[in-house]
């Protein structure tokens, strides 16, 4: 929207070199409508932009560009005013950033970079990718529990520019081990001689480095916090994850899930974004396999040929018993994967306890869809035999399908893996090939 209205105005200003205008331009709007407009711009361009403001603003606003688009503004930009706009950078987001370079293309821009800044790049680059460590910023307030009210809101007041929230406080000892918690409100409303350490909240929720960032995220979300501090194996304050990444994090992890439920490897940038070729190697997996139990129901249709060719209106309804077992199962699946995403912590009883309720759906919803086809079979071919056989194998391929779509997630994740790689495809080919099975085999019983 933004775009439409003022990237004629910026573009004048960039045809006449109106380096005032532009930093005005981007000192007036907020830094997130600045990237919104500077998306429609080439790298070249946004890079002139972005020059024309300080190394503060130019951070600012860098960060709210998409990735992608970061890698390619990266490319145009000299090292010396590329590291400055490193070190403005939150530490989070500058290690997104650099995760993403090619390896000699950071290690010639370190030395460019403050040492402090320095030592914190090479920190965080080093914890595993999907961590809490890789995801933190190491830019928090922090104090010790052996002051006055007065003097921690002193030693804030000189941290507060730094520090990327303050809403929380952290309470360390000399070793910076977490000992608790103290709020700014609280900080606001008690007396200024009053000690500190009565106001710390000692039952300090935190995660450790190495948490998976969806574990850290649903803390975050379960305990409603604006931020959530991270340890590590000594109890070490290293840093905090905020909520603007956790709000990050998840979107990030329901996408992940939405693509593999679809049988497609998850796309690293945004699809419009991704090349052709990215495209392709992320989907051709998965539709290769899937032609194996594609070739497998061929082969069972073949098995099953004679009793076919005996009894012709079997075939007719075909795509009804498939459809019903590939849809059952495709629902059961997504609510039990969306169930486990939602719910870390599901015990043993609990996954039995899924599996009792997509068995008892099982039941019903086959019973109601078996009454439906048995009704509008029997009014297709008005044969009772014929529509005892497709109302009977509808009520125990929906059945199988449920169990099926439910149980094989559960299973993956006995096995520690995802379960969101149960596919609603697979699924489908796997209840298209027992269908078939069960579709015949009911059928040569009643007819016969």
């Amino acid at each position: 929207m933004y775009g439409r209205l003022l990237l004629p105005e910026l573009q004048v200003m960039l045809n006449e070199n109106d380096t005032e205008g532009v930093k005005e331009f981007c000192d007036a709007l907020y830094p997130a409508v600045t990237a919104e407009i500077l998306e429609e711009l080439n790298s070249q361009d946004v890079w002139r932009v972005l020059a024309c403001s300080t190394p503060e603003k130019q951070a600012e606003i860098f960060q709210f560009l998409a990735l992608p688009q970061q890698i390619e503004i990266v490319g145009v930009i000299d090292r010396e005013p590329l590291s400055k706009l490193i070190e403005e950078m939150a530490p989070d987001d500058r290690v997104d950033l650099l995760s993403r370079m090619d390896d000699d293309h950071v290690e010639e821009l370190l030395p460019l970079i403050a040492q402090a800044e320095r030592r914190d790049i090479r920190k965080l680059l080093s914890y595993p990718e999907d961590s809490a460590g890789a995801i933190m910023t190491t830019e928090y307030a922090s104090l010790p529990e052996n002051i006055s009210v007065s003097q921690a809101l002193e030693r804030l007041r000189l941290q507060a520019p730094d520090s990327e929230i303050i809403s929380y406080i952290y309470v360390v000892d000399e070793g910076r081990r977490l000992q608790g918690i103290v709020s700014l409100r609280e900080l606001i409303f008690a007396r200024p001689t009053r000690p500190l350490s009565e106001l710390i909240n000692r039952d300090v929720i935190s995660v450790r480095v190495d948490d998976d960032q969806e574990f850290v995220a649903q803390q975050m979300a379960k305990y409603d916090f604006v931020a959530i501090p991270v340890v590590d194996r000594q109890n070490q304050l290293v840093g905090i994850v905020t909520h603007d990444d956790a709000i990050d994090i998840m979107q990030e992890e329901a996408t992940e899930d939405t693509y593999r439920l679809a049988a497609v490897e998850p796309l690293e940038d945004s699809y419009l974004s991704t090349s052709v070729k990215t495209v392709i190697q992320k989907r051709i997996g998965w539709l290769i396999f899937l032609l194996v139990p594609s070739f497998l129901a061929a082969k069972v249709l073949e098995h099953y040929e004679a009793i076919s060719d005996k009894y012709e209106w079997l075939v007719l309804f075909i795509p009804l018993i498939l459809a019903s077992g590939g849809n059952a199962g495709s629902q059961s699946a997504t609510l039990i994967i969306r169930a486990m995403a939602l719910e870390s912590n599901i015990q043993q009883g609990d996954l039995r306890a899924l599996l009792r309720k997509e068995l008892q759906l099982g039941l019903l919803l086959g019973s109601g869809l078996a009454l439906i086809s048995f009704f509008i079979s029997w009014a297709f071919t008005a044969q009772l035999i014929q529509a005892s056989v497709v109302g009977l194998a509808v009520f125990l391929v929906v059945l199988m399908g449920i169990s099926a779509g439910g149980m094989l997630p559960m299973g993956f994740r006995r096995l520690g893996m995802d379960p969101a790689l149960m596919s609603n495809p697979f699924i489908t080919a796997l209840v298209d090939i027992l269908g078939l099975i069960i579709y015949f085999q009911v059928a040569m019983y009643l007819v016969s």
